[in-house]
């Protein structure tokens, strides 16, 4: 497998999570979202996903995966080994509900194209698209807080989908100082998954191990 991959962004780094924490081989290719003004909006890449985002992941039959969200389902649903949900139904809803707060409500409105915008077509400065970041980490964070468990992952005693979805969100929220003192729960996960092989190895400033990572 081929990941379509930026260091820094928060959706590629889920992926890699998952695929370190089932243990699977994939082969990392950078694709730089400021160099040259985003490699991501060149043809080449745009022949390979046409929505010019990461990540995408392409299958050993050349088959081309994209949307994080999607992505980690058919990770799950391929590979039941480690699994990322539950079995309780009840528990997998409450876990999904989790990453969809990162997902669906957190990073859409943070995306880099988003910041883009707010700052060249509505001529904010940075510090109010700073702002604006920390807002809406802030808004998810306090609902996360309340929802998860931290027991000692945000549900039961293994690393699951809900962890993959709010580490890379943790790691952003410090790229912004986001204050965190307030979130003692998300805080214990954070540091729990920080002693796990698979979430160390897919961190943005870990060297690329272009390879397997041994589920923990």
């Amino acid at each position: 497998m081929k990941l379509y991959d930026y260091f820094r962004s928060s959706a590629a780094y889920r992926v890699r999570i998952a695929l370190n924490l089932k243990g699977l081989d994939y082969e990392r290719r950078e694709v730089h979202l400021v160099r040259d003004g985003g490699e991501h909006l060149q043809p080449a890449y745009r022949a390979v996903n046409p929505q010019a985002r990461v990540p995408a992941l392409e299958l050993d039959d050349g088959t081309i995966l994209t949307q994080s969200p999607a992505i980690l389902e058919w990770i799950e649903e391929t590979y039941p080994q480690a699994p990322l949900l539950p079995l309780d139904r009840t528990m997998r809803s409450r876990v999904r509900a989790i990453a969809a707060i990162v997902a669906c409500d957190i990073h859409p409105v943070n995306n880099l194209s988003v910041l883009t915008y707010l700052r060249r077509q509505l001529g904010h400065d940075q510090e109010t698209v700073n702002g604006w970041y920390r807002h809406w980490i802030l808004e998810g964070f306090s609902a996360i807080e309340v929802l998860i468990e931290a027991a000692p992952f945000s549900f039961g005693d293994q690393p699951g989908l809900a962890d993959v979805a709010l580490i890379p969100q943790i790691y952003n929220a410090r790229r912004f100082d986001v204050p965190l003192d307030g979130f003692p729960k998300i805080l214990a996960v954070e540091a729990r998954c920080a002693a796990i092989r698979a979430f160390a190895d897919a961190r943005p400033e870990a060297p690329n191990p272009q390879g397997r990572c041994p589920p923990p």
